[in-house]
């Protein structure tokens, strides 16, 4: 037989408190069977019934709701993904200072030289914190078929295009597809909106 230490007081004012707060407890608790006045069985299994009674909680349910408040809390902010995204490049690359140039009237050999150093950065960001893989395996230039039900996220259509399925044709790009992404963590006291912070140089 079980052994079953009964609630103390504040035990049972804490189970009160939660009888008011939960309407499905409550009515648990209304409709469970009186105990009889005169009963065969003993004290200690009476003590048992009573207790499970009172502390029986729907614990899945509990665990579902507090699992539902964690990822609600930690959900990603699509607007501040993308900066830390346009943060990374800017801060291996400088992609942000090389697209804020005006390039009008520059040569092509200093426009050559500075997007070599933004694409060698910007590279490695990319290397670094994401996994690409192509969308077609075909190389591009080869001829290709795309069957009926294709996904048209996945194969964008160009030229001459009429009838239905199956179309025949010629890979300009195989497309390219995030297999995985390693974004940092980016701390909640960081402000999303300051890309690349102002810079001063001291003397």
């Amino acid at each position: 037989m079980t052994t079953v230490t009964l609630p103390g007081f504040f035990e049972r004012l804490s189970l009160a408190l939660r009888v008011l707060g939960d309407p499905t407890l409550a009515a648990r608790l209304r409709d469970a069977p009186a105990l009889p006045s005169s009963s065969s069985e003993a004290p200690r299994q009476i003590e048992e019934r009573v207790v499970e009674k009172i502390v029986e909680r729907p614990v899945e349910k509990v665990v579902e709701k507090t699992i539902e408040k964690i990822v609600e809390r930690t959900r990603i902010d699509p607007e501040a993904g993308a900066l830390h995204v346009l943060a990374l490049l800017q801060r291996e690359g400088r992609l942000v200072d090389f697209l804020q140039e005006d390039i009008a009237g520059a040569g092509d050999a200093d426009v050559g030289a500075a997007a070599r150093v933004v694409h060698a950065g910007c590279k490695k960001a990319l290397q670094q914190y994401f996994v690409l893989e192509p969308v077609r395996g075909e190389a591009e230039g080869a001829g290709v078929v795309v069957d009926r039900g294709f996904d048209p996220q996945q194969i964008r259509l160009s030229g001459n295009v009429s009838g239905a399925p199956p179309f025949k044709g010629t890979l300009a790009h195989a497309g390219w597809r995030a297999k995985d992404v390693k974004l940092p963590d980016r701390p909640p006291s960081v402000d999303a909106r300051v890309v690349a912070p102002a810079e001063v140089e001291i003397p």
